[in-house]
């Protein structure tokens, strides 16, 4: 049994469950495990991409770690709030420069207005992708995390994700190396709920609900 029925999920969610559980032998396995556990918004746009940010190149452990650091300077994570910030303590709770300055530069984004932010509900996932790139710090990765963990939208399959690709290895593969190809292989039977697929992927790796 799913027990999925009282997760304040997405409405796809008990659907794609069912639809993974009877299409993939590796999600048979893994989805009973983790009983209500699914993926949540947070509800807040920039602080995923925020968050999603201070996460690139780095463990989700130690994303946690940095991002808890940083947040302590900015109670209230608004745009506004994050450009009243001095770069030596943003650099001080384990930021790079360089990370500072994408921040910096997504704050201004949506502090002036530059992103529309309205509009995403109703475009579809590569035009929403290509609106966020246009920002400095932002590439694919990132705006896929927004895809799964600020719109959830069902079918994203992260494919320059270190974990999900480490993830199928690890379920699929024996640990033998994983190529984009084999992963997108992989994914072709977790269609049109690859996002969900993902999320169960990631939390074989490690049990804590996954979060941007």
């Amino acid at each position: 049994m799913i027990a999925t029925e009282h997760c304040p999920a997405p409405p796809y969610w008990v659907d794609a469950c069912k639809h993974l559980v009877k299409k993939d032998r590796v999600m048979k396995r893994l989805i009973p495990q983790f009983g209500q556990a699914c993926l949540q918004s947070r509800g807040d746009a920039f602080a995923t991409l925020a968050r999603s940010m201070v996460g690139q190149q780095i463990s989700v452990k130690a994303a946690q770690t940095v991002w808890d650091r940083f947040a302590k300077l900015a109670p209230i994570m608004t745009p506004a709030q994050v450009l009243k910030l001095k770069i030596d303590d943003m650099r001080a709770a384990g930021l790079s420069a360089r990370k500072v300055e994408y921040l910096v530069d997504l704050a201004i984004h949506f502090d002036i207005g530059q992103v529309r932010v309205d509009d995403w509900t109703a475009m579809d996932d590569e035009a929403i992708i290509d609106e966020l790139v246009a920002i400095r710090g932002i590439g694919r990765w990132t705006a896929e995390m927004f895809l799964i963990f600020h719109l959830m939208r069902p079918n994203v399959l992260p494919l320059d994700d270190v974990g999900l690709i480490n993830g199928i290895s690890k379920s699929y593969f024996s640990g033998e190396a994983v190529s984009r190809s084999d992963a997108r292989e992989v994914a072709l039977a977790w269609a049109p709920y690859r996002t969900v697929a993902t999320w169960y992927i990631w939390r074989s790796l490690d049990p804590a609900p996954v979060e941007y």
